[in-house]
């Protein structure tokens, strides 16, 4: 077992790591930029160091930093967390060169999914249904227009390596095509340093599927049921729920078994998230995400586990501790991400919190860092805590969410609570009958 791991992340993910760990003895190391000094990661683990200045490529990005800090440290092996370092390779075999453990996929498995042509490529062949479009990249407007016209309009142009809604754009009709293309292929290039895109049939009203899946690194893998994340504000998911309000039991058991088979087939190990856009019954993939997601605590407190314990477990090279039979779904669970952001512009609102009180009761998680007289910093994320409520069924987790956001007291900055508050009045929100673009035309008509 290992006995010293450092957590290559800040905030609450890192926090979360740190409890993780404690729960197994085994000892926590932080490393922090200057500007998380007074940081509740660094003080709740057991050793701490500090790797740089403010800027996130000259610390939470330094992989020579990161590496020195394990070496100082005598950490054994690396949990990333997600964001900062989690999906990138080189990271991975530098950690592997020097003998440390990434408690993560392979190097392999993350350059695969982490271009999104390579990754569908696989998908497909693995048998893991995907969404019509263009077999590889697109690189003249010519074959654009060609590839768009066998699909169908509306299209989208992606950025193999994008992320985050970045390198996306829409083409509803063929006299879209040429704008499309030029912007999503100089936003690509600007924001990842690679123009490449590709294009896919647009949706109408898909709603954002997701298949929790993990592998033991052998060729054995399980799924964890879906969450449905289709409350998206410019492609940045804002609310996560599992189950999903329209997949039915029979559904589940499809794509999941689906999803665990692609993963087992290529021994993946670790925790992992398999996206689809759903519409009409039908799943398509659309990327696959090899770390740890935000919205983890919904799946956890559904099923009854700890995916960061078992991550750490699977690194050491143990089994499993559960298999597919084990896995019962109890209950639904919703997760709000709590940003530090001005409405209705979502601008980022850094500051010093003068007063946090945190909701309780049955049923009631909160994943956040915040202490009373913490200055958030204004170099990263704004996502301040995730507010995570269980019930027997989705009214039951709805009204939960109800009172803890009411409970809830984050004073000396804005955030976005009041979003919340307001949403769980609409008749949409409490049907779940919502898709991915009903949050965006919501936010137009209520702040036009």
């Amino acid at each position: 077992m290992f006995d010293k791991i450092l957590i290559a992340n800040r905030g609450e993910i890192a926090l979360r790591v740190v409890r993780a760990c404690r729960e197994m003895g085994i000892r926590s190391v932080a490393v922090h930029s200057t500007a998380d000094s007074d940081a509740m990661h660094v003080r709740m683990a057991d050793e701490a160091v500090c790797i740089g200045p403010p800027p996130s490529d000259r610390s939470y990005l330094s992989i020579p930093a990161i590496v020195s800090a394990c070496e100082i440290s005598g950490a054994q092996a690396v949990h990333p967390g997600y964001g900062f370092l989690s999906e990138n390779a080189k990271f991975v075999q530098i950690l592997e060169d020097h003998d440390i453990t990434f408690i993560g996929p392979t190097a392999e498995h993350i350059r695969i999914m982490g271009d999104k042509i390579t990754a569908k490529e696989t998908m497909k062949a693995l048998g893991v249904p995907c969404v019509p479009g263009s077999e590889g990249g697109v690189d003249t407007l010519e074959d654009a227009r060609r590839i768009a016209a066998e699909i169908g309009f509306p299209v989208i142009v992606k950025a193999t390596a994008g992320g985050g809604g970045r390198g996306m754009k829409l083409a509803l009709a063929p006299e879209d095509l040429a704008e499309a293309f030029q912007t999503a292929r100089s936003e690509a290039k600007a924001c990842f340093g690679n123009d490449e895109v590709y294009i896919e049939k647009y949706l109408q009203k898909p709603r954002h599927i997701e298949v929790q899946v993990f592998g033991d690194g052998k060729g054995g893998a399980v799924h964890l049921g879906e969450r449905d994340c289709s409350l998206q504000r410019r492609h940045q998911k804002v609310l996560e729920e599992a189950p999903g309000p329209v997949i039915t039991p029979e559904m589940r058991a499809r794509i999941g078994k689906i999803c665990a088979d692609a993963v087992a087939g290529i021994k993946y190990r670790g925790a992992g998230t398999i996206e689809f856009l759903y519409e009409d019954g039908e799943f398509y993939f659309i990327e696959m995400n090899t770390r740890l997601q935000v919205e983890h605590p919904v799946t956890e407190a559904v099923f009854g586990v700890d995916l960061v314990r078992e991550q750490i477990r699977v690194a050491e090279g143990l089994e499993m501790s559960f298999t597919q039979d084990d896995l019962e779904m109890h209950g639904h669970a919703i997760e709000v991400r709590i940003n530090a952001e001005k409405l209705p512009d979502f601008t980022p609102c850094p500051g010093t919190i003068t007063q946090f009180h945190a909701p309780g009761g049955l049923g009631v998680r909160i994943d956040s860092a915040l202490y009373d007289g913490y200055r958030i910093p204004p170099y990263y994320d704004s996502l301040i805590g995730k507010l995570i409520v269980h019930g027997r069924d989705r009214p039951e987790a709805i009204a939960r969410l109800r009172r803890a956001l009411g409970e809830l007291i984050v004073d000396g900055v804005e955030t976005t609570i009041p979003l919340f508050e307001a949403l769980l009045e609409e008749e949409t929100i409490l049907t779940g009958e919502y898709d991915i673009h009903w949050l965006e035309k919501w936010l137009a008509e209520k702040y036009a």
